[in-house]
């Protein structure tokens, strides 16, 4: 059975006091809750991983991603964090392919490619987020594009390698606008992305895959999205950073 994830991309957030204040307070909030079918990862920048990692612990419910990886080994890459470094420290997953790092970083799928088996490669679990832009949503572009970002960047993996791939489905339109898809709008994307997947890999894996929505979740409308049977959880951006917000959000997901 798939797991339900609620994921906290703190984006470029919080000092170093707030960022221990925020993971802290969250351990002890899910240390007191049984964890069923579900996970709850936070995101942090990467010179708050140490330290978070530090304050999570071994075994804890918390876990702790990356924002970003560079997929070379090692080399002159100044500012870079690569695989290797990331899973010295213990980290588990990493963010891949997020529309900030395509827009202000010019990231394509060709690159992303790389990305994601530069991590699989140090055991560290992708999560390959992905999604369309205004534009084409309105031009009615949105499946051809979400289609063409999971099979440029994805379906050279084995089926095998799918166990450490969570797809994060973002509209572009909707991340940090206030602006929601609608229930509806997240579940027939969320069907024809699974649809897609059990295309090219078989319906065990596509069943087995966990896809998350992204794009301004809030208390108030997490539980109505993720009730839809093909909407695994959330990649959450400003609520992440609020521990009753983003309980609120992982206490809606179950």
């Amino acid at each position: 059975m798939r797991k339900k994830i609620v994921a906290g991309n703190w984006k470029m957030n919080l000092n170093k006091d707030e960022a221990e204040a925020l993971t802290t307070a969250l351990v002890l909030e899910l240390g007191a809750q049984p964890s069923g079918n579900q996970r709850v990862l936070i995101c942090p920048p990467s010179v708050h991983l140490s330290g978070a990692l530090a304050l999570v612990g071994a075994g804890g419910r918390l876990e702790v991603g990356a924002q970003n990886m560079h997929q070379a080994e090692s080399g002159a890459y100044t500012g870079e964090l690569s695989g290797g470094m990331l899973a010295s420290y213990g980290v588990g997953s990493v963010l891949i392919g997020h529309s900030e790092r395509r827009a202000y970083f010019h990231e394509d799928n060709a690159l992303l490619k790389e990305k994601v088996d530069a991590a699989l490669g140090h055991g560290i679990e992708v999560v390959y987020c992905f999604g369309e832009l205004l534009e084409e949503r309105q031009s009615d572009t949105h499946f051809a594009v979400v289609a063409t970002q999971l099979k440029d960047a994805l379906f050279h993996l084995s089926a095998d390698q799918w166990s450490s791939v969570v797809l994060a489905y973002e509209p572009v339109w909707a991340i940090g606008t206030g602006v929601t898809a609608s229930p509806e709008q997240a579940q027939e994307m969320h069907a024809f992305i699974r649809q897609t997947v059990a295309t090219h890999y078989g319906d065990h894996c596509a069943q087995n895959v966990s896809i998350l929505y992204g794009g301004s979740v809030k208390p108030d409308n997490a539980a109505e999205l993720f009730g839809k049977p093909d909407v695994d959880g959330g990649l959450i951006g400003g609520a992440s950073l609020k521990v009753d917000d983003f309980m609120a959000i992982v206490n809606a997901a179950g």
